[in-house]
């Protein structure tokens, strides 16, 4: 007689110390290489308005990896306020063969990792080699992900200028990792002075109007824009993306939500003025920096095949403990 199956349920300190970033990078590397090779499904996420935030479902199907699973998150930024993450989430794993539910996981430090891993990405396809000075914009979880996959794929940068709306978030953020990483780290009083002569710029604030500028931003940057995932935010000056070659994580849900969405939705921008996918970069299909002096922008809304992916890399970690 056959056991009964049981579905795992993962709690959130476990899965901190179950992989590395860089586990965490290749996790995701390899689902938007399914994506460009056409194996994942993944819906646009359903995002339902809540007061003060929103929630939302997102599922997703690997074809390479045979996993499948739906993550419920939230966002409210006002949470800080309350004690409480501005992001939470759960990652429900499932087998595609029986619709089996796997693991449940806890997945709010998965969340974050994952979409650091997706910045991380973006930055070894489009940021110049030579790069040596960058700017995080947001000095939350996600700026502290942002500087961790910074730090993974340029761990010799000379200077990374840290802005922050809530100075005692970069102030902490500097003091956690100075002396801990090679490039000096300083705190900006105001955002242009992180951004000015910045060779990489990553935003990740909640922000509904632009906080970086056009003039501030020289030829050659890089621009990670990781806060803008849900229609009405955008944190960058529509007129650097007008200067810039542009990437989505994925069409569909980057021009709802991604930092396009405002200037699409203006005008001020069109379906015309993006080059592609990241994914499309991965696969070779696209050409990803054609030379030194372009600006490059990678929006990034944040894909559930990220969240599966990352999900499948816990669950294996799991059985390789459990000797299964």
């Amino acid at each position: 007689m056959e056991m009964p199956r049981r579905t795992r349920y993962v709690r959130e300190e476990e899965v901190k110390g179950l992989f590395s970033f860089r586990e965490a990078v290749e996790a995701v590397e390899a689902a938007f290489r399914e994506k460009g090779e056409g194996k994942a499904v993944m819906p646009p996420k359903a995002i339902i308005p809540v007061p003060e935030g929103d929630i939302r479902a997102m599922p997703a199907y690997l074809e390479g990896m045979n996993i499948a699973g739906v993550k419920v998150v939230n966002s409210h930024p006002l949470n800080r306020k309350r004690g409480l993450p501005t992001v939470m989430a759960v990652l429900v794993m499932i087998e595609p063969e029986t619709g089996f539910p796997l693991a449940v996981i806890e997945a709010s430090y998965l969340t974050a990792v994952r979409t650091g891993a997706a910045g991380a990405l973006a930055l070894k396809l489009l940021a110049r080699k030579d790069s040596s000075t960058a700017a995080i914009i947001g000095a939350g979880v996600q700026g502290r992900f942002q500087l961790i996959a910074l730090n993974h794929v340029f761990p010799h940068l000379k200077e990374i200028r840290i802005w922050s709306m809530e100075p005692n978030l970069a102030y902490r953020l500097k003091s956690e990792f100075e002396g801990q990483i090679e490039p000096q780290i300083k705190v900006a009083p105001e955002p242009e002075e992180a951004v000015r002569g910045a060779d990489i710029i990553i935003t990740a604030t909640p922000s509904r109007k632009p906080i970086v500028m056009n003039e501030w931003v020289k030829e050659g940057a890089h621009i990670n824009a990781i806060g803008a995932d849900a229609p009405g935010k955008q944190e960058l000056d529509p007129a650097i993306l007008k200067r810039a070659r542009i990437f989505l994580d994925d069409w569909s849900q980057g021009m709802e939500a991604g930092e396009v969405n405002v200037p699409i939705s203006s005008g001020e921008l069109s379906k015309e003025d993006i080059a592609g996918e990241i994914s499309d970069v991965l696969v070779g299909r696209l050409e990803g920096r054609r030379s030194a002096d372009e600006i490059t922008v990678f929006c990034s809304t944040g894909l559930a095949i990220q969240g599966v992916a990352v999900g499948a890399l816990v669950i294996s970690k799991l059985s390789s403990r459990m000797g299964i």
